[in-house]
């Protein structure tokens, strides 16, 4: 078990549930502001929802108030913290982007960044995959 838990928690099997409903549910569980407090992005293609905590929360506290939770077990969902990585796939790039750009973006503080130890371009995907130098440098 990390010593560092993720600030991200999944949310398996949302499909019984609207992103909104979601939303609203997560912000009566945590007793914080979505958007101000923590983030949602919904994966519809894969039926699963991301909270992402900007504020410091106990991620494993929470995903085991969410196992607790009447709703959630209602609505069939599961949750777990998202594991922590030190690569990301970065899709849809502009046929014009290079590297040293993608390394510089993705260092940048303002970007939730950190230090990239590699970037390898796809050109052909419009992707890349990049590698940070630990799993603090991604977002």
């Amino acid at each position: 078990d990390s010593a560092e838990a993720s600030p991200s928690v999944v949310f398996e099997n949302i499909e019984r549930c609207s992103p909104d409903c979601l939303r609203m549910l997560l912000e009566n569980i945590s007793g914080l502001t979505v958007d101000v407090d923590f983030t949602v992005e919904v994966i519809s293609e894969i039926n699963v929802a991301v909270a992402t905590f900007i504020k410091s929360v106990d991620t494993k506290e929470f995903v085991k108030k969410c196992s607790q939770h009447q709703r959630l077990r209602e609505f069939k969902m599961t949750t777990r913290l998202l594991e922590l990585t030190q690569t990301i796939k970065a899709e849809k790039l502009p046929d014009s982007i290079s590297t040293d750009y993608l390394r510089v973006y993705f260092e940048s503080a303002w970007n939730g960044g950190g230090p990239v130890s590699d970037v390898q371009l796809f050109p052909e995907e419009n992707s890349a995959i990049i590698t940070f130098c630990d799993h603090k440098g991604n977002t």
